[in-house]
């Protein structure tokens, strides 16, 4: 029997031929006259100790012991947090700034890197490579996508070529090392520190090595000490004061590891004696520390811990409030506590701990609750063992269901219960607030993104800083360093800055209806906030970002240098000196500030260095304060004396004088700094004295004796007419107050009413009655001088004339030192028209009471009175707008109108629109009528050329062109029609496909006349070209389609590019399924179909090799043929293949498998039961 094989692919042609010979002659061609052995054709593989091996032949090379071959590819892999990311913008990961910097890393270094975003948003890079390679790709990683930060580190100059090394290998390896940047000065600078540049972790580990490098080169003792690294705290001390405190002292310099650097040993350097020194203080810590403190683990189940630290700490807090010395520690994930401590503390502290747990274990932390209501939900017996059981097997029996369901819940809850966690953060209690934000908003989106975790925050009473968590370990973890995320913005943006505005302009600062704050706190992102009117503070507080409210700060201050004459002056004053001068609470710059009105001073923060002072305010009024503080630093420089002196406080302003004369003329005659207590101030009755001591002495003796003078009460009286009694008692006494006020204290009394007495009577002390009485004097001259003047206008401005809380009349009063009094309003009474404000005495009608507005002071002040309240009065004016521009100047819901209005401070009526009148009315007051007119006739002239232009651009053409051109004109996803329009900057219209009423080949085009002509040409020749275009047909093998289309049609897409032409494929399940449309020119028609043919005949060879080779492979038993059919076989089937002698089916008792037979050659899926042993060994199904 002969068996049949498979020629390999590289004889496939020669076999086909042998095969065609066969066929035509039915004899065995030459070249298959010798038939093989089975061991010729199939020789086997060389075993390891196969019998008939001589001793002493070689081994065979696949016996050979292999040598392990070192990968020289390594693989590092490393974090870098969300805080650290150098790019947070995360909407477009893999394709932003880091993926560029990776890809730049990868191909200078040649590592690969792969990135991937963690949940918490921080960033895992893996960088696979040669060492070298990933080496420097993670230097460069650090340096170009994590955050840096930078260090100096001070050793010796003549150090620093040890740092760097042999050709700078050393510095090479330490950068690459520790993924920094150190940079080290050259031998010309003097300075010896090096700067270390990377991340924090880097900038320690590279510090130390550093260090450790100077402290092996330093000629003097070097000393390294081992000790644990649990001792290390102890010995650093807090924020490393402890070990600062030690190099001071002792001089030498001490080293010791950070704590993410896994080293016990602490190096000492320094000299001989001080080295010594540092190293006995050390040991000594060491020693009573090693014999003081004990160190203690209790095992505990790491689920048990919350339970142990109890509700807000309350059993762990029992215990260090009990033991204050010993250090409880609970390590997360950990079935462990550390005590650490004095021993005996320790010991009592581990007894307490050990109850807890005990009490804890005792006690089910499965309540009786939650297991009934297991037991109702699903119907089933929970049993719980005893204790006395020491048994953990909950036994549940029900139906199988809700068995299943009910084993499911309380499995989850003990999962839940372990992996619980709690966790504690430190914030202070002033920003609670802001954390939870108004009604819990943002406290609640915290919570909607961490659900399963229980955020508590402690009662406001309790004055505490911890904020808790609970909840499951990762979730907790993650919502902590979100809290911290958010509690460092908060204190970022908590940056406070106040800036002194004269008080004045702070209706400027805020703007009409908040436009100029809103806009400033927008666009610097920065809360500002302003004192109230009745407030006599002038400052403006800035809250956020330092840089954003330093912003805000410029902003406001150049809104008060546009609208006043103000100047800013820096005086360097030594800062030793501030204090003094400030004086105590302030009393001394408020001083120089309130004799120079409107000049705020102020000096730099405490700590900076800063020598200048600025002094800000009027041009005049800083001059003068710039000189009185420097000849107040001087004094302070030369000869610095300080008195004080005791006044009531009612003698101050009496003191002072008016305008400051009294005060004023003791300074200058005395030459000393007097100051009064303001207002805020405790000590009310305490007046300073600074300067030399002789000037300080004779200013507190001329002040004495004023103030004794005041002490000497007199009584005294005057005659002053009825017909002014009024004026001084009215305002429930205004006037008399202010006497009172600025004359020590001096009581006037009027006689009561009716009574017809002219006798005042003044008691007070004596300078203070006699100024008081000379003061009323001059009032009842002024009265009697004073004239009244009245003025009609009309009682519907009256509200206008007086303004917001009638600050306009207030601002007239005090200019022109006037008094202005309005009449009682009548509704009941019409008052006659009055044509825009003209209003005049001399009018021919008379005007009713209720327009008379009555102006009392003297004669030459009343009159520029009069002409201010006239102007006041809003005036109407008729401005000719066409009526088709109305609607273009009220704008989009009135913003347009509303804008001009607040602009011009007008009121402007536009006329309903069924009315159709050109005419736009504008009320307002005089001086804003003219700004307001001439802005709106700007306005129209703006409406009336874009009104133009819409007309040029409104030409129109409508082009005929036949609807199957429609399509190849808009192009594919409109990328023709979209060139064209952008082009010639027209608009172009389709008809409607389902519009049965336009007209279906018209193409209207709008836009400028000149660009309309030029799209409609464009248009017109890209049809003509199409009409000059063939479309033929050419039958194309269906099997060659999709080689000639390729993938995602780009073959044929470049083929229809480099001919001009369209070409379309059959549809599947076509009638003509080789049938393909050519469209195109004719000469670019012929060639795409030569090109297209082509293609065909190269691509149908291949196909036809193809599927000749698949016949061949495929098994004879798919054609019904034997497996062991002759040379002379004249069936008709397939070839027999390739033979052998000698197979083991032809061995005695064996013959060949029958390749038809289920029972050696078994179906997929379908299992025989082997009838007898084969040569190939045991059938395995």
């Amino acid at each position: 029997m002969s068996s049949v094989a498979v020629l390999t692919p590289e004889s496939f042609a020669e076999h086909r031929s042998g095969l065609k010979d066969q066929e035509m002659t039915g004899c065995v061609p030459e070249d298959e006259a010798y038939i093989p052995t089975y061991l010729e054709a199939f020789p086997p593989l060389p075993e390891k100790g196969a019998p008939g091996e001589k001793t002493g032949e070689p081994a065979s090379a696949w016996g050979g012991k292999i040598r392990p071959i070192k990968a020289s590819v390594i693989t590092q892999v490393f974090h870098v947090p969300l805080e650290e990311r150098r790019y947070k913008d995360n909407s477009q990961f893999g394709e932003g700034e880091e993926a560029k910097v990776c890809l730049d890393i990868m191909q200078r270094t040649g590592a690969h890197i792969e990135l991937s975003l963690a949940k918490d948003q921080g960033l895992s890079i893996m960088v696979t490579g040669k060492l070298e390679s990933v080496m420097k790709a993670r230097k460069e990683i650090v340096a170009r996508l994590q955050t840096q930060a930078s260090a100096t580190v001070a050793i010796p100059k003549e150090h620093h070529r040890f740092v760097i090394g042999k050709n700078g290998e050393k510095l090479q390896e330490l950068e690459l090392k520790t993924a920094t940047k150190i940079a080290i000065p050259r031998p010309d600078d003097p300075s010896a520190n090096i700067r270390i540049t990377g991340t924090k972790e880097g900038i320690e580990k590279a510090r130390h090595e550093i260090l450790l490098i100077s402290a092996e080169q330093d000629k003097r003792a070097v000393e390294r000490l081992c000790l644990e690294k649990a001792f290390h705290p102890f010995i650093a001390g807090a924020h490393n004061r402890l070990v600062q405190e030690l190099s001071q002292e002792t001089g030498a310099r001490i080293s010791i590891p950070p704590p993410s650097l896994p080293r016990d040993e602490i190096v000492i350097t320094g000299e001989k004696e001080a080295v010594a020194l540092a190293l006995s203080r050390i040991r000594a810590i060491y020693d009573d520390k090693a014999k003081s403190v004990m160190v203690v683990e209790v095992t505990a189940p790491a689920w048990l811990h919350r339970f142990i630290i109890g509700k807000k700490g309350q059993n762990i807090g029992r215990i260090t409030q009990q033991l204050p010395r010993v250090h409880i520690e609970f390590t997360d994930g950990e079935e462990r506590i550390s005590l650490e401590g004095p021993t005996a503390e320790v010991e009592q502290a581990q007894a307490q701990i050990q109850e807890i747990i005990k009490d804890l274990v005792s006690t089910h932390t499965l309540s009786q609750s939650v297991i009934n209501r297991i037991k109702e939900q699903y119907k089933v017996s929970v049993r719980i063992p005893q204790d006395s059981e020491r048994s953990g097997l909950v036994r549940i029996e029900g139906d199988p269901k809700g068995v299943q369901l009910a084993r499911r819940e309380l499995i989850e809850m003990v999962q839940r219960m372990e992996n619980e966690r709690t966790k504690d953060l430190i914030v202070e209690q002033k920003l609670h607030r802001s954390i939870i934000g108004q009604k819990g908003e943002k406290i609640k989106e915290v919570r909607d993104k961490f659900p399963e975790v229980i955020i508590n925050f402690p009662d406001p009473s309790q004055k505490s800083d911890i904020v808790q968590l609970r909840g499951p370990k990762n979730e907790v973890e993650k919502c902590g360093k979100f809290l911290q995320k958010i509690i460092a913005d908060l204190i970022e943006n908590s940056f406070s800055l106040s800036v002194p505005i004269f008080k004045q302009f702070h209706k400027n600062i805020i703007g009409k209806g908040g436009a100029n704050i809103k806009k400033i706190r927008e666009e610097t992102n920065t809360k500002i906030d302003l004192p109230t009117e009745n407030s006599n503070s002038e400052m403006i507080v800035i809250t956020g970002k330092k840089s954003n409210c330093e912003a805000a700060r410029d902003r406001i201050l150049s809104i008060q240098r546009e609208l006043a004459n103000i100047k800013e002056a820096e005086v360097a004053i030594p800062a030793r000196l501030h204090n003094s001068l400030i004086g105590s609470k302030g009393c001394l710059v408020r001083s120089i500030m309130e004799d120079c009105s409107g000049v705020h001073i102020h000096f730099p923060s405490e700590g900076s260095g800063s020598d200048k002072v600025t002094i800000r305010g009027p041009v005049g009024e800083v001059e003068k304060a710039k000189k009185q503080l420097l000849q107040l630093a001087e004094e302070k420089q030369v000869n610095n004396f300080t008195a004080e002196l005791q006044a009531k406080p009612e003698y101050h302003k009496f003191l002072i004088g008016r305008g400051g004369a009294n005060i004023r003329r003791v300074r200058d005659k005395t030459g000393a700094r007097i100051i009064f207590p303001s207002p805020d101030d405790t000590e009310q009755e305490l007046i300073t004295i600074v300067g030399k001591e002789e000037a300080v002495r004779q200013a507190q003796k001329e002040l004495e004796c004023l103030v004794k003078n005041l002490d000497d009460v007199v009584e005294d009286s005057m005659v002053v007419d009825v017909r002014h009694h009024r004026h001084f008692v009215c305002r429930r006494g205004q006037v008399l107050r202010e006497l009172a006020e600025e004359y020590g204290g001096v009581a006037v009394s009027f006689p009561r009413t009716g009574a017809n007495s002219q006798r005042v009577t003044l008691k007070g002390a004596k300078d203070c009655a006699e100024a008081a009485k000379k003061r009323i004097q001059e009032i009842v001259e002024d009265l009697e001088s004073q004239v009244s003047v009245e003025v009609a206008i009309p009682q519907r401005y009256h509200r206008a004339i007086m303004g917001p809380k009638g600050c306009r009349i207030q601002l007239i009063t005090r200019e022109h030192e006037v008094q202005i009094k309005f009449p009682e309003r009548d509704d009941s009474l019409e008052a006659p028209p009055q044509e825009n404000g003209d209003v005049s005495p001399e009018a021919e009608f008379v005007a009713p009471k209720c327009d008379i507005i009555t102006i009392a002071g003297r004669a030459e002040k009343c009159e520029p009175a009069k002409a201010a309240l006239l102007a006041l009065v809003p005036i109407t004016e008729d401005v000719e707008v066409s009526y088709e521009l109305h609607r273009y100047i009220i704008g989009q819901k009135g913003s347009g109108i509303r804008k001009m209005m607040e602009e011009y401070e007008v009121n402007i009526w536009v006329p309903q629109p069924e009315k159709q009148l050109d005419v736009i009315k504008v009320t307002g007051l005089v001086a804003n009528m003219v700004r307001a007119k001439q802005g709106l006739l700007d306005r129209v002239k703006e409406l009336q050329a874009e009104q133009a232009d819409r007309a040029l651009r409104s030409f129109k053409v409508i082009l005929s062109v036949d609807p199957k051109f429609h399509p190849k004109i808009i192009g594919r996803k409109g990328a023709v029609i979209s060139q064209i329009r952008k082009d010639h900057d027209v608009s172009i219209q389709f008809p409607d496909k389902g519009d049965e009423q336009q007209v279906c080949d018209a193409i209207v085009i709008l836009g400028y006349e000149r660009n309309v002509e030029e799209a409609s040409q464009a248009i017109q020749q890209l049809v003509a070209e199409w009409q000059e275009m063939v479309s033929r047909d050419v039958h194309l093998d269906p099997r060659t389609h999709a080689r000639i289309i390729g993938a995602r049609g780009k073959a044929i897409r470049k083929l229809m590019e480099e001919f001009k032409v369209d070409i379309r494929f059959p549809q599947p399940g076509s009638d003509e399924p080789d049938k393909v449309a050519v469209t195109g020119l004719p000469e670019a028609v012929d060639n795409a179909i030569d090109h297209l043919l082509n293609l065909e005949e190269e691509y149908m060879l291949s196909v036809t090799e193809t599927e000749t080779l698949a016949a061949y492979m495929k098994p004879p038993s798919r054609y019904g043929g034997g497996g062991g059919a002759g040379v002379d076989d004249s069936s008709g089937g397939p070839a027999k293949g390739f033979v052998v002698l000698d197979a083991p089916w032809n061995a005695a008792g064996n013959k060949a498998p029958d390749m038809s037979s289920a029972e050696d050659f078994p179906t997929f899926g379908m299992g025989v039961a082997p009838k007898q042993a084969s040569a190939w060994g045991p059938k395995k199904f």
